[in-house]
């Protein structure tokens, strides 16, 4: 069931704070908030992005970090500070003429099940909170910012067959 969902995904939206990171938010003496990515989540999602696949964020929360982050990745549909996540994602729908059934989204906590119950193929954190796992198809043994994001690109590659071609100069 799962390969028959993966096969048509176009386009992969993350939430950032326990998805991307682990979650932690850390201020310096200056206020200044840091957030630390996991370099093999941004990997995936270079590799996805090569198979065709779009990769956009939807975050409740808006920081400069995950701007630059997103900017540093290629990720052109970056959406913070939405308190209701459905409002960015009919937005992108509309925009790009994508199906539910054609994207991806990966979430940790309640603020997620709103997007989560709609899209075509919904995922968990494997440290999310326990009332999302009913909501999804997919739970990832890694948990947030620790490889979460690169487990699930790599799922969509490999199920929908577009992992050799993406991979290939890596084994030769």
């Amino acid at each position: 069931m799962i390969k028959k969902q993966l096969q048509n995904i176009r386009l992969l939206l993350l939430d950032v704070d326990g998805v991307m990171t682990d979650g932690g938010i850390a201020y310096d003496n200056n206020g200044v908030e840091t957030k630390r990515f996991h370099v093999r989540d941004g990997h995936g999602l270079k590799l996805l992005q090569r198979a065709g696949v779009e990769v956009g964020i939807i975050t409740g929360r808006e920081s400069n970090i995950v701007a630059i982050r997103a900017a540093e990745l290629g990720i052109a549909r970056v959406f913070q500070g939405a308190k209701n996540k459905l409002e960015p994602y009919e937005q992108i729908l509309q925009d790009t003429g994508f199906t539910d059934a054609q994207i991806a989204y990966v979430g940790d906590d309640l603020i997620d099940l709103p997007v989560l119950r709609r899209v075509g193929f919904a995922v968990a954190v494997a440290d999310a909170a326990p009332e999302m796992r009913p909501w999804v198809d997919y739970v990832t043994s890694a948990g947030g910012g620790k490889g979460a994001v690169r487990e699930v690109c790599d799922l969509i590659l490999k199920q929908s067959g577009k992992w050799e071609e993406v991979t290939a100069r890596y084994f030769v």
